[in-house]
């Protein structure tokens, strides 16, 4: 399946996310968002393949949330699989790094409904939480995530950050 190319950052999509890319912009496009969060890794490639905004991975917020956050506050990043998420696809300075703190719902099944994926990610929250106090903000990896955004958030009292707010930060600016 694609997503076990994408996760673990397979260099041989790179060709294909750039021709997706520019067939969009060709078809009319006004901005470019991407899938998978662990589309990260292309946000480079693609952004240089085109003339329009593209945001691959609500990934690309962690500069900025740290930024918005007190200084000895923590941000945790909440992943498909934090196997594959590490800080270097933030890009955040190295002084940051101690700020921000990464887990994930890898396991042997994906959950298999939305009550499912509440419950796994609500556990990745309440782990991250007990293990690093201090914890000011969530930024979701997963597309599928939003689908729990509202229920963690009203769970944890956080704010969340996820796929879906940086889509609709990169349709704002140009619609």
């Amino acid at each position: 399946a694609l997503e076990e190319r994408v996760i673990p950052g397979d260099a041989s999509l790179e060709p294909a996310y750039i021709a997706a890319a520019r067939r969009l912009v060709e078809r009319g496009a006004v901005a470019i968002t991407g899938d998978c969060g662990f589309s990260i890794r292309y946000q480079a490639a693609v952004a240089a393949s085109v003339e329009v905004p593209v945001a691959m991975s609500s990934l690309l917020l962690a500069p900025t949330l740290l930024r918005q956050l007190p200084a000895d506050a923590k941000l945790a990043v909440v992943a498909a699989d934090s196997r594959h998420c590490g800080k270097e696809l933030l890009g955040i300075d190295s002084s940051a790094e101690a700020r921000v703190v990464i887990g994930g719902i890898e396991g042997d099944a994906w959950p298999a409904g939305v009550v499912e994926m509440e419950s796994e990610v609500a556990a990745c929250v309440a782990r991250l939480g007990a293990a690093h106090p201090g914890i000011a903000a969530l930024l979701f990896e997963c597309t599928l995530f939003p689908m729990v955004t509202s229920a963690i958030r009203r769970r944890t009292g956080l704010p969340i950050y996820d796929a879906a707010t940086l889509y609709r930060m990169t349709f704002a600016s140009v619609a």
